[in-house]
């Protein structure tokens, strides 16, 4: 079982940034394929940024493309997302997920393909 716990949500105007940190609780991360969802009031859950193994391939919806950047750091277990020139439109809860990947350099892009999810960060974008 693997545990992820993320931080770094919080309230923010609108041009403003943060960056969400996502923590697993084993070495096994290493060999996660990871990825960031957000979920909006009355919406579906979509997807932000995923990324691979190796870090070397990762994907961004073209609603986030060009403003946020999702990277990881395998020797601290944890995955990022550095989010700039938010939107009042980025406001949601945002979720880490992971799976055991089939190859390093593998994403994934549905959120049903993820078997290990956080429990959620608040994003707050004003305008």
């Amino acid at each position: 079982q693997v545990q992820l716990v993320e931080s770094g949500g919080g309230l923010v105007q609108a041009g403003g940034s943060l960056r969400l940190s996502c923590a697993a609780s084993r070495r096994t991360f290493s060999s996660y394929a990871m990825g960031w969802f957000r979920q909006a009031p009355g919406k579906e859950r979509d997807i932000v940024a995923v990324i691979s193994v190796s870090g070397s391939n990762t994907y961004a919806a073209d609603s986030v493309k060009g403003r946020f950047t999702i990277s990881r750091d395998n020797a601290k277990n944890t995955v990022y997302l550095q989010m700039n020139s938010l939107k009042p439109e980025d406001t949601a809860v945002y979720y880490c997920a992971g799976r055991p990947a089939d190859y390093s350099n593998t994403y994934y892009l549905s959120d049903t393909e993820y078997v290990y999810w956080g429990q959620g960060t608040q994003v707050t974008v004003s305008s």
